[in-house]
């Protein structure tokens, strides 16, 4: 007798493609991380090369304009980009794309030449968890031992002064850093200003015979400024002025300068140090402003009110309607006014005729011939120096054919053999102890 049984559907079929699909992912994911190597070599060479340096105020800031990433993301990729550069190891799995780039960036941020191979160690047994856990444990114990350090620090900080036999005052001692950088830049200013009074007192009279010509050397300048910060301190302490003035850049232009720069005329800072008449056109954007007339013999004869070039009401809806920095990628939370037509040549302080600029794209407009006019719709156009227009976003690059078999014909050009288990960690799902391997991997923690 013969016994049939029922065909059973099988579900290896649709088990076997899906594990191929997973493949594909696994593979295309490995030759992504490759190309993201190469990419982040190109930023490296094109950031030590100054290419962002068209009018942007880093190769972050180009990066968030011209490929549209995150300003955080574009700054996280340059930082990567220059660590990769003294991490030869964690370049190269990331090259053979054995490493993700979510792996990488957390490991750039604590690996140093000497460490790198334990860490890359830890990128391929871990997953990216892991490995994030693992730096977040590494850090821990940097910033602990730069506490110990910093405490050691204080702790051994010291004035030592006494009289030695001489009669002369010996002064010896260790500060921390901050301190010792506020001293010696007290010190230079003290020197400066030692300095010009000298120099004021030989121009005005012929120095005494008593009194010696020869220039102090730099120890003698160091003890007469620190006699010059006691004196002034026990005499009336340090005064820096009022905070209005303190800041104050004072400039004096002639008319006819701030409108033509050819144009001759004076162009010159309170001290009488020469700057050109488009820096003057620059500061007078957006400044108070004093009008002095002048006899024939350079005689003030009359000096007007000061003004304030942009009122506060126009300057507030200004930044309302700009929101930052106008200048194609940048945005800039805060900046100064800009007059599209100069005031000096007629332009009028009224909104249409004002553009909000950071301080960097500011001088790039007046100084260094980037141009910006407002269209008739509204909208501004912004020039390179030699014409060509600088988009707000720029087009997309076309990509022709398709993408992934490029990527894929690029690697085998070069040699690279990836597969679906390039970038597969070597965990076997066991637990993490991150106090153990902090222990076993970082040197200050033996």
């Amino acid at each position: 007798m013969e016994i049939r049984t029922p065909d059973i559907p099988t579900a290896l079929e649709p088990a076997a493609e899906l594990d191929q699909l997973g493949d594909e992912i696994a593979e295309l994911s490995a030759h992504i991380e490759a190309a993201t190597a190469h990419l982040l070599d190109l930023i490296r060479e094109f950031d030590a090369r100054g290419g962002w340096n068209t009018g942007f105020r880093s190769c972050a800031a180009w990066l968030a304009w011209r490929v549209g990433l995150d300003p955080g993301a574009a700054r996280e990729r340059v930082r990567v980009a220059h660590a990769l550069g003294t991490l030869p190891l964690l370049a190269r799995a990331l090259a053979r794309g054995e490493l993700s780039y979510a792996k990488v960036r957390a490991l750039t941020r604590v690996a140093t030449p000497e460490t790198e191979a334990r860490l890359l160690a830890v990128g391929r047994a871990g997953t990216a968890a892991h490995v994030e856990r693992i730096v977040r444990g590494w850090r821990r114990v940097d910033r602990k031992a730069e506490a110990r350090e910093t405490a050691r620090r204080h702790a051994s900080r010291a004035l030592h002064v006494y009289q030695d036999e001489d009669g002369m005052v010996v002064i010896r001692g260790r500060l921390a850093p901050e301190v010792g950088a506020l001293l010696v830049q007290a010190l230079t200013a003290a020197r400066e200003a030692l300095y010009q009074q000298r120099r004021a007192d030989v121009s005005a009279e012929t120095p005494s015979p008593d009194v010696s010509a020869k220039t102090p050397t730099m120890a003698e300048q160091q003890a007469d400024a620190l006699a010059l910060l006691a004196e002034t301190a026990l005499h009336s302490g340090i005064d820096p002025g009022a905070p209005g003035e303190r800041y104050q850049v004072v400039v004096h232009v002639d008319a006819p300068v701030l409108a033509d720069p050819d144009a001759p005329g004076q162009s010159v800072l309170e001290d009488g140090t020469h700057v050109s008449a488009e820096t003057s056109q620059r500061l007078a954007c957006d400044a108070s402003r004093v009008v002095m007339r002048h006899a024939p013999d350079g005689q003030v004869v009359e000096v007007g009110a000061r003004t304030r070039t942009i009122p506060p009401a126009i300057r507030r809806v200004l930044h309302h309607r700009d929101r930052g920095c106008r200048f194609p990628g940048c945005g800039l939370p805060f900046g100064q006014g800009h007059h599209i037509r100069h005031w000096a040549h007629g332009g009028p302080t009224t909104l249409s005729n004002l553009a909000l600029l950071c301080r960097r794209h500011h001088r790039a407009v007046h100084e260094e011939g980037y141009q910006v006019d407002r269209q008739s719709d509204g909208e501004l156009r912004f020039r390179r120096p030699d014409g060509r227009p600088l988009p707000e976003v720029p087009p997309p690059r076309e990509v022709r054919g398709d993408p992934v078999k490029i990527l894929r014909a690029q690697h085998d050009a070069e040699g690279l053999v990836l597969n679906a288990r390039t970038t597969t960690p070597g965990w076997l799902g066991e637990r993490l102890n991150v106090g153990w391997a902090i222990d076993v991997l970082h040197p200050l923690a033996r």
